[in-house]
């Protein structure tokens, strides 16, 4: 065990709120599927962490399954570096930080923070020029506001606003985030076992079988 806060952002997977570039090969309730798959295995593994504290920074209203002992910290509004800055703000120690788009991340992926958190900052880089992942041993909202989210520059900004600041930054593997179809099925083939891989098998095939055999 150790004193690290584990924080996953997430939205309620609701129809056409979520994973909306799955579809039209999915419908907007399928996509909506794979999300909470995607979701769920999250939770799983951050429930494997040793972690001190587990917390779902949420947009929704019906908490995901299998958070029943996460404290749950509504998302403020804003955009998403507002958002990520009023989660570490609001942290009061070494605080990791887990989105919900990677459901093939393992505690093996994350064991470099826990085996080293007095490390300043851990950097988790998407291969979308992103992140996925974020540690940061003393939170401090002011290091994620005014980074542009969602470009292919997301992770080369924020990394530069980590060593600007002076941290000493660790890396993370690359990991890739869910967004598209070819996303998906790559993603699903690294965790065939995985509740996404299942949830996607599932729909495909649904969509086959209404399309009379062809996606």
């Amino acid at each position: 065990m150790t004193d690290v806060t584990v924080v996953v952002v997430a939205k309620e997977c609701l129809p056409g709120k979520v994973k909306t570039r799955l579809t039209p090969a999915l419908t907007p309730e399928g996509a909506a599927r794979v999300a909470a798959a995607s979701l769920a295995d999250t939770i799983a593994t951050v429930r494997a962490l040793p972690a001190a504290r587990r917390v779902l920074l949420y947009d929704g209203i019906v908490l995901p399954e299998g958070t029943d002992d996460f404290e749950v910290l509504p998302q403020v509004g804003g955009g998403l570096d507002e958002r990520l800055g009023a989660m570490f703000d609001a942290m009061s120690g070494p605080t990791l930080l887990v989105g919900m788009d990677t459901p093939q991340v393992s505690a093996a992926d994350l064991s470099p923070v826990f085996d080293d958190p007095d490390r300043d900052a851990w950097f988790g880089p998407a291969e979308d020029g992103g992140f996925w992942s974020l540690y940061l041993r003393d939170p401090d909202g002011a290091l994620l506001r005014g980074v542009p989210m969602s470009q292919d520059d997301t992770g080369a900004v924020q990394r530069s606003r980590l060593a600007d600041a002076g941290l000493d930054v660790g890396l993370l593997e690359t990991l890739l985030d869910v967004d598209t179809v070819p996303d998906a099925d790559r993603v699903a083939a690294l965790v065939p076992d995985s509740r996404f891989a299942a949830a996607l098998r599932d729909e495909t095939l649904t969509e086959l079988a209404e399309c009379g055999g062809t996606r």
